[in-house]
């Protein structure tokens, strides 16, 4: 069965347009990366600092590895300076 997650980032005031290109950037790697089925990004209609990333992937540990990928990479400490609070990541289990 495939593994849902939400990985939501709260911007400081003003910072979700300078870190957005940044994310799109990452997304290739992301799209490539083994048991990733597809992410889409929003940003909050009501608060352009709230970036939430929609992910599908194969299971959950493939979303696991991939996580432990970016936090090696150092994507976490260059998203650092823009975010107003830790990320959030939301793993979903389907119901229906």
């Amino acid at each position: 069965m495939s593994h849902t997650s939400l990985a939501y980032f709260p911007c400081k005031e003003g910072m979700g347009a300078q870190l957005l290109p940044a994310l799109l950037e990452a997304l290739a790697d992301t799209r490539a990366f083994e048991g990733n089925i597809s992410i889409e990004t929003y940003l909050d209609q009501d608060n352009p600092d709230r970036i939430i990333l929609w992910e599908k992937w194969g299971t959950r540990e493939n979303y696991e590895a991939y996580l432990a990928w970016r936090m090696e990479t150092g994507m976490m400490e260059m998203i650092g300076p823009f975010l107003d609070g830790d990320p959030e990541f939301i793993h979903l289990g389907a119901q229906d």
